[in-house]
């Protein structure tokens, strides 16, 4: 069976028993149909949070099929539960980009899936809308406010503020604006970013309550004017009127598993463009309704996780307990130089080159403090020998703990070993408190420096002239303090998507900075990296359909 036929399959109990099954009751929750639920802000109990073991998933250097971390989280979670310990998962929203591009969905697969999958892979709760909306209004804003105080002698010296659209659309990253007869507006230039790369999603997942996203909003940088000053939300007056589009959004929103158990599934940043974590809302919502909490972070440990510890964990004052770290034998084979076209065929030395990328992540999160944990999506054309390689491996070299994941085909019962595996590793040596890459103090410039050599493995940093001017003004500005993103390919440690395996040495170049005043962290923008992707040769799109009223093609 498919993905969206085992979904189909299930039956989905109401949301209000979902609720009811983690302590929430059936009248807080504000229901969106029969099976979505908004959950107020109200229910986070920060006492019974501090109490919950959180649990990251992350993954070895991404392949373009993925490496499974949101099977493992949801199958985790299942796996947990099926032993008797009251787990939730905390996951982001997927993004309408690549689910008609080229990667597909992002709530899990087989039967480990969170439900409704076809809703949560397309509109939800209208969390995206809502912020592209807010995005963009801004921008309609700011605009107008130039247009109509051009007379005043009022202008930016230069805008930073782009337009965002959840959709893979490479023709609308740089255009022009304003053509045509002056009340058209003013001509300049303009472009578009996807939607998880807005400021205002990184905003929504980094804000502790209503009060902190509103001093986040009208904090959000826009441009400067002529004489220099900055120019930001507050300055145009329209923080309530964003305020009033993202007030629903800001609620986590609460859906089930395949199953039924409780799942959180709340705001969407990528990884590789931004910092890739869900909410700190949902997350501490989770916490507050289970003895375990699992999430996860985009990509590959280099980018989500580095970023989750960095940013998320720093900001939001949250521990983790143990780490997971997904791999697959298709995967470490592309690591260690196997044609993609070959991975699934056996390749014993192949699969030993590739274990390099495994080691390079399990050391760069040991680094953090973490306890790894090492889990193995195993497909049908893994062999008995590959497994035993990798068991032997991760057991005799790395000395950390290692399990087969089999929740896609068997659910939680396919995830029991896992659990038991995670919650007797918490028992016996979790995690150290959590070590950061870099100190608030630290200057831009080295807090960069430090995640590209330590983590990455970069030989030196360079930075274009852009990108240190752009510093010189954070810092100017007073947002030295802040921590770094960097945004980087999601293929390689490098910032060269073809340079698979655990490279190292290699120039890092920094080529622009982009100043999240609101969300409060510098993005950095290394190699060819671009906020805006493009569609493939043959999209997935091409096999989503409607017919006899069930979505098909979706996965």
């Amino acid at each position: 069976m498919t993905d969206i036929e085992i979904a189909h399959a299930t039956p989905l109990k109401p949301i209000a028993q979902v609720a009811e099954s983690i302590g929430i009751s059936a009248d807080d929750i504000e229901n969106y149909g029969k099976h979505i639920a908004k959950v107020p802000l109200r229910l986070i109990d920060p006492e019974k949070a501090k109490k919950s073991h959180l649990i990251l998933v992350t993954a070895i250097t991404a392949t373009k099929a993925g490496i499974g971390k949101t099977t493992v989280s949801i199958g985790l979670a299942l796996g947990l539960n099926h032993i008797g310990k009251k787990a939730v998962v905390a996951l982001r929203e997927p993004s309408l980009g690549p689910c008609f591009g080229m990667k597909g969905g992002a709530a899990g697969g087989g039967h480990a899936q969170v439900l409704p999958m076809e809703k949560i892979n397309l509109h939800f709760t209208g969390d995206f809308h809502a912020i592209t909306s807010a995005h963009n209004m801004i921008s309609a804003l700011l605009d107008n406010y130039l247009y109509q105080h051009r007379a005043e002698g009022f202008g930016l010296k230069e805008i930073l503020w782009r337009r965002v659209l959840d959709v893979n659309d490479r023709s609308l990253r740089q255009i022009v604006t304003g053509l045509g007869p002056r009340t058209n507006g003013l001509e300049q230039q303009a472009g578009f970013d996807i939607t998880p790369a807005s400021e205002l999603m990184a905003i929504l997942c980094l804000a502790n309550d209503e009060a902190d996203l509103r001093r986040r909003v009208e904090n959000i940088l826009l441009g400067y004017t002529y004489d220099d000053k900055p120019f930001t939300v507050k300055d145009l007056g329209v923080a309530g009127a964003i305020m009033v589009l993202l007030k629903d959004a800001l609620q986590p929103n609460l859906v089930q598993t395949t199953e039924n158990t409780a799942a959180f599934v709340h705001g969407g940043p990528f990884a590789n463009i931004a910092h890739g974590c869900n909410t700190v809302l949902a997350t501490k919502m989770a916490l507050s309704h289970s003895e375990y909490t699992i999430t996860e972070a985009g990509f590959g440990a280099d980018l989500g996780a580095e970023k989750f510890y960095d940013i998320k964990c720093r900001k939001a004052g949250l521990q983790p307990d143990c780490t997971v770290i997904v791999a697959t034998a298709q995967g470490l084979k592309m690591h260690g130089g196997v044609d993609l076209a070959l991975i699934k065929e056996p390749n014993m030395e192949g699969l030993r080159t590739g274990l390099a990328n495994l080691d390079r992540h399990v050391a760069n999160l040991r680094s953090f403090g973490q306890t790894v944990v090492i889990c193995f999506n195993r497909f049908a054309t893994d062999t008995d020998e590959e497994m035993e390689l990798l068991r032997h491996h991760c057991e005799e070299e790395l000395h950390a703990p290692f399990c087969i994941n089999n929740a896609y085909m068997e659910g939680g019962a396919g995830a029991a070993e896992l659990a038991q595996l995670v919650v007797d590793t918490i028992e016996k040596q979790p995690s150290e408190p959590l070590k950061f890459q870099y100190e608030d103090d630290d200057d831009l410039r080295t807090k960069i420096e430090k995640v590209a050599t330590n983590i990455y493995g970069a030989g030196r940093v360079t930075f274009a002239a852009p990108a240190l001017r752009r510093i010189k003004l954070a810092e100017s500005l007073g947002f030295g303090h802040f921590p770094v993103c960097i945004a980087k390919t999601q293929f390689s440690f490098s910032a060269d998507a073809k340079k698979y395996g655990a490279v190292s040495g290699f120039n890092f170049e920094i080529r622009d900075v982009v100043i999240n005043a609101g969300s409060e962290m510098i993005v950095a923008l290394a190699g060819d990296i671009i906020r805006m992707p493009g569609l493939p040769k043959a999209p997935q799109a091409n096999v989503i359909d409607y017919v006899d009223g069930e979505i098909v093609g979706l996965s």
